[in-house]
């Protein structure tokens, strides 16, 4: 007698990407337990994203998160899985941030120039430090030169991109990620001089 057994070998487990469709329909379909899983597994990662951007204030941080995941339940309908799935939440997150940039970091109308010199900087202290110890120095910056540095270096928008969604002229976005690097520059040479 063949007894089916859900442990045996033959049958074969619901792919990963088998899985995530299975999730995301029962999230549309207002699931709560799915929506619950879908975060759950999910929300950690971008709220990571999120404390690059508000390191000092977890409130706000847990706001932006919310929000964040406000629209993903909301747009996952329009999910097409094309490309990776984290890849279209880290898109909300960083939108989502950048929302909450554009309506509370003053804006600086002033234009400003940008000189060649304001841009280099010698990458050998920065090779000597760890990455927790360069993520901690990056905290430090002002909010405006800390989310233009990031959206630049991290997630590689460009600087007409960072400043639509900033809402900053693009001489102002480069000065800022010049800015926002010469205080680094500063703080990283004080840090390994000590």
């Amino acid at each position: 007698m063949n007894v089916h057994d859900p442990s045996s070998a033959s049958d074969q487990s619901l792919s990963s990407h088998d899985e995530l469709r299975i999730l995301i329909k029962d999230c549309i379909a207002l699931s709560r337990a799915s929506q619950k899983k879908l975060y759950e597994r999910y929300a950690p990662a971008a709220y990571g994203i999120v404390r690059k951007y508000v390191p000092n204030n977890e409130a706000i941080a847990k706001e932006i998160l919310n929000d964040a995941f406000f629209k993903v339940f909301r747009d996952l309908h329009q999910y097409s899985f094309q490309g990776a799935f984290e890849g279209w939440i880290r898109r909300i997150v960083i939108h989502a941030v950048s929302d909450h940039m554009r309506r509370n970091v003053k804006a600086d109308r002033t234009v400003r120039e940008v000189t060649s010199e304001d841009a280099w900087i010698n990458s050998e202290p920065v090779e000597n430090l760890s990455h927790k110890e360069l993520l901690q120095i990056i905290e430090t910056l002002p909010d405006a030169q800390r989310a233009v540095f990031n959206l630049f270096v991290f997630e590689n928008y460009s600087h007409k991109e960072i400043a639509e969604m900033l809402n900053m002229q693009q001489n102002n976005c480069r000065w800022h990620l010049n800015d926002a690097r010469r205080r680094l520059k500063e703080k990283i040479n004080a840090l390994i001089k000590k």
